[in-house]
């Protein structure tokens, strides 16, 4: 596994598209704490419970200043149709070649259920976007668990 990512680590800038074809780029929210978190799959029983928790303190989150984006290696269609079957208010990015994903550690062996895959560690950064386009990274957490992980993150950010 490449690298992890620490507080003070610029955070590698990227362009993905999000669930309706667009692209975003992270240095382009200059002036914004972006939360990024990296998650296995659409539609599946962990990372739904964790989209739809950031979508419940999507208000609470976005009145701290916060802009979630989730990245996953899902198509575009299929972040569209779980973006559609949750109601989901956060952006979801699709990272198809996993290269952002890799590019910030969350990409490789992880146990799981005892077994040694390669695959997408769930993990969770805070981005700030400085004014001149540089992200710094002022949070890095790998192998977070999907349930009680966006009420324990709104806790440690104070939301």
């Amino acid at each position: 596994m490449s690298i992890r990512l620490a507080p003070g680590s610029i955070a590698p800038d990227f362009t993905l598209p999000d669930a309706s074809g667009h692209p975003v780029t992270l240095s382009k929210l200059t002036g914004q704490r972006v939360i990024v978190y990296f998650y296995p799959a659409a539609m599946t029983p962990g990372c739904t419970t964790q989209a739809v928790d950031f979508t419940t303190h999507h208000d609470a989150i976005s009145a701290a200043g916060y802009t979630v984006l989730g990245i996953s290696p899902d198509s575009v269609d299929r972040l569209r149709k779980f973006t559609e079957k949750e109601s989901l208010t956060l952006t979801l990015l699709s990272d198809a070649d996993t290269k952002v994903m890799r590019a910030y550690g969350t990409y490789g062996l992880k146990n799981v259920y005892g077994k040694e895959i390669e695959g997408v560690i769930r993990s969770t950064f805070v981005v700030d976007v400085q004014d001149d386009g540089r992200p710094i990274v002022s949070l890095a957490q790998y192998n977070v668990r999907a349930k009680g992980h966006v009420a324990k993150l709104c806790r440690e950010l104070k939301i």
